[in-house]
Parts: structure tokens; C-alpha cells; sequence
């Protein structure tokens, strides 16, 4: 495995979704196509896929660089902050 960020190697417990929905979809009549989860904050929302792009909206409002792959199946790391991807 290549070089991984400083935000990614300081997580020591992957936040999963509660639900398998997104949030913010979810207030406004919205529809998604994959969930992210916030690693700092255990929010889930839309990915970059999606009409919204709530995730990507929540690290610019928030600063929070991980987000997990809410999808069954998936089990991935995407750092905003530095652009960096890691399986684990």
C-alpha cells in the first residue's frame, strides 16, 4: 500500500451508517445514488454521483476529510483533504 494520509491513518474505529439513506435527501424529497459516511461525524449522505452531492457539500461546510463507502459490500476510505483512497 502507497503513502496514506495523516486524516485516514488517525481513524482507529470506521463509523458505519445507521441507516441506509441520506440525510439531507431525505428533508428535501431528494433521491441519491450511493452514501458516504462522515468519519468524524457518522453523518451519511449522497456521493458525488448524486444530484446533491452532500458529502462533498458536508467537507466543504464542516472540514471533516473521511468518509467511508455506505454501500454494502464496499469497504473504502476517501480523504477530501488530500485526494487520497484507501481499501481496507
Amino acid at each position: 500500500m502507497g503513502e496514506i494520509c495523516n486524516h485516514i491513518e488517525a481513524i482507529q474505529q470506521i463509523k458505519v451508517a445507521n441507516e441506509l439513506v441520506c440525510e439531507e435527501c431525505v428533508k428535501v424529497d431528494g433521491r441519491w445514488v450511493h452514501l458516504r459516511t462522515c468519519q468524524t461525524c457518522g453523518a451519511t449522505l449522497c456521493c458525488d454521483s448524486s444530484p446533491a452531492k452532500h458529502m462533498t457539500r458536508h467537507f466543504h461546510h464542516t472540514g471533516h476529510p473521511v468518509a467511508s463507502s455506505a454501500e454494502p459490500g464496499e469497504q473504502w476510505l476517501w480523504c477530501y483533504a488530500d485526494e487520497v483512497f484507501v481499501e481496507y
